[in-house]
């Protein structure tokens, strides 16, 4: 189907346009260039929310509770849930992602599990572009969930305008928050399974660090308590969602963020395509000779030079 033809369908909030673009993102099909050109200017409304924590906190049941109150409030919502193991095809999908299965009869809510294998470290480039397209298809609600708080999980949790940041009662669990470095991007912090003993201590632990952490905006990051199984707390986590998202859009600060994002992208692409000819040059064009021989006189400095420059013929006898 032709890129024109794909975008008119998807921009029109074609279900089956939606997905086959967001498998070409999967498949880093060439056209994809092309087809995000021409849906830009349709995206960019869409408050895309990031929740990310330790495995086990209750995200994708969480999740499924926001996804309920929107849809009740009339909003049309995407999903993208970050697997780190295999992509969502019908069956091959997290046990505790089921929960939110029941949404998938649903014409207002579009859901894709994205595998982080074979993206490399392309995964957030990968969800930027999934979003975009979820955005330009008339959804103005986009929930990113990841299934960690890894560092490929931080990049991705960067492509949310709103980061919520889910942890328990378990012993660790803060500790772990802290040891990953999250305390700064997170926005909303949650204290799930907050029925369990232990809850109100780590909720002092959290309402301390932000306290003395630094933060990257005046917004504090309140700390809530839910228990997602049977929703309670689910509304006031949604109403600071909201809240966030006036905040940052009247401040100037989501204006920011949308530039920051666009900065990055534009050099994630020139790392990725410079990536892409320097494995060409050295292993499929004639400068991979050079790499045979007296390796004592091959300057990698000055064979990066060359591949940046577009020139790869063959060094000549000084």
């Amino acid at each position: 189907m032709p890129e024109a033809q794909l975008a008119e369908r998807l921009m029109a909030g074609e279900t089956r346009a939606l997905a086959r673009a967001i498998r070409m993102v999967e498949d880093r099909d060439p056209a994809i260039a092309d087809l995000l050109r021409l849906v830009r200017e349709r995206a960019g409304r869409a408050r895309v929310v990031g929740v990310t924590g330790p495995p086990g906190s209750g995200k994708s049941t969480l999740c499924d509770q926001v996804i309920e109150r929107w849809r009740a409030e009339g909003h049309l919502v995407g999903v993208i849930a970050v697997d780190p193991s295999s992509p969502f095809t019908g069956g091959a999908i997290l046990g505790d992602r089921v929960r939110m299965v029941r949404h998938t009869l649903d014409p207002g809510v579009f859901i894709r599990s994205m595998a982080a294998r074979g993206h490399l470290g392309g995964l957030a480039a990968a969800a930027r572009e999934a979003i975009r397209l979820i955005d330009a298809s008339g959804r103005d609600r986009c929930l990113l969930e990841t299934v960690g708080v890894g560092q490929s999980e931080l990049e991705v949790m960067e492509t949310a305008d709103t980061t919520v940041v889910v942890t328990t009662p378990v012993t660790g669990d803060a500790v772990q928050i802290i040891k990953a470095g999250i305390l700064e991007i997170a926005d909303i912090f949650v204290v799930n399974k907050a029925d369990l003993p232990g809850a109100s201590k780590v909720v002092r632990d959290l309402k301390e660090l932000v306290r003395h952490g630094k933060l990257r905006t005046e917004w504090s990051p309140p700390v809530l308590t839910t228990v997602a199984e049977t929703g309670e707390g689910v509304d006031d986590l949604v109403a600071a969602i909201e809240r966030h998202g006036d905040a940052i859009a009247a401040s100037g600060e989501l204006e920011r963020r949308r530039i920051a994002r666009l900065r990055a992208e534009v050099e994630a692409i020139v790392v990725e395509r410079a990536a892409e000819r320097a494995r060409s040059a050295l292993h499929e064009g004639r400068m991979s000779r050079e790499l045979e021989g007296d390796l004592s006189r091959v300057d990698p400095y000055a064979l990066a030079e060359r591949i940046l420059n577009g020139n790869s013929r063959e060094l000549t006898e000084q």
